[in-house]
């Protein structure tokens, strides 16, 4: 059977995020939280769905009593469908692709929409179920209940342009090289238009004799170690600078995200590149300024 994206929102404040119930969930502000895998499986964010599947969640509608004090905002509602077409298009989906059997809101797959499962209708009244679940019906207080065809119509329109994350315009930029110590050896560092500096992830990882594997159809590397905790940093690389992405996981249980860098190509073929700096923080990596300095790995 087909992979499925589905569509969620929390049903809490915007500054929601935990890992655990789905793969990304995008704050009030639109930004991205990669916080699993796509390529695992996740135990319960679609009541008998969650196999062969993705999960994607806007932090929003959390109001109490009345949860459209808290609606999905333009910007969740923009990096949820360009989300979308990012996963879709690495996974060599089209525009026609985008259809309810492969795209569906938690309100649809509730009411069964796609007709794969015959089971207890939970979703909208106004579909005919007990309304434990109505994701995604509206995009807006009072809206259309096509929230569902919206936002495939957004995403289709999304890879039409090849406005994902692999669009070439307003691209991250990088101005020079430069050389740091990393483990009292010379390590050479690209610089973006921030003044923040970048590496190849695997010449880090192995500088600091991580064990990882690379699998190139995920943009995907895979962590060896046990001893990393993820922190979901608030500043993740997002799509909007312009490269393709990859995530960095661990290689065990349901994969947290420990990173997302940006895939840069090279004479010698594509490769994963990750900010210094948070390499170094999420790793445990001590850290000295003046010069920019990587010691050892500590830990803490």
């Amino acid at each position: 059977m087909a992979a499925t994206i589905y569509l969620h929102w929390t049903a809490t404040g915007y500054d929601w995020i935990r890992p655990g119930h789905y793969h990304a969930i995008i704050s009030g502000d639109g930004r991205v939280h990669r916080l699993h895998a796509t390529s695992v499986d996740l135990p319960a964010h679609t009541w008998a769905r969650n196999s062969n599947a993705v999960a994607l969640s806007c932090a929003c509608m959390g109001g109490q009593p009345d949860p459209w004090t808290l609606p999905p905002t333009p910007a969740q509602l923009m990096s949820l469908c360009a989300e979308t077409a990012s996963i879709a298009a690495s996974w060599g989906w089209t525009a026609a692709d985008i259809t309810v059997q492969r795209v569906m809101t938690h309100a649809e797959a509730a009411s069964n929409k796609d007709g794969r499962m015959m089971h207890d209708n939970y979703g909208p009244v106004v579909w005919g179920g007990t309304g434990e679940r109505w994701d995604l019906l509206q995009l807006a207080k009072n809206g259309p209940i096509d929230g569902g065809e919206q936002l495939r119509a957004r995403i289709r329109a999304l890879m039409d342009g090849h406005s994902v994350s692999d669009a070439v315009s307003d691209r991250l930029g990088f101005k020079g090289e430069t050389t740091i110590q990393a483990r009292s050896e010379a390590l050479t560092v690209t610089i973006d238009g921030e003044g923040r500096s970048w590496a190849p992830a695997t010449d880090l990882l192995e500088r600091y004799g991580i064990p990882y594997a690379w699998n190139a159809s995920e943009r995907q590397i895979m962590i060896g170690a046990l001893d990393v905790a993820p922190t979901y940093r608030d500043d993740s690389v997002q799509a909007s600078v312009g490269w393709p992405l990859f995530t960095m996981t661990m290689q065990s249980g349901n994969a947290p995200v420990i990173l997302t860098g940006i895939v840069r190509p090279s004479e010698s073929g594509d490769r994963a590149w990750c900010r210094v700096l948070e390499f170094a923080e999420e790793f445990g990596i001590s850290i000295h300024y003046n010069p920019f300095t990587l010691l050892e790995r500590r830990g803490g």
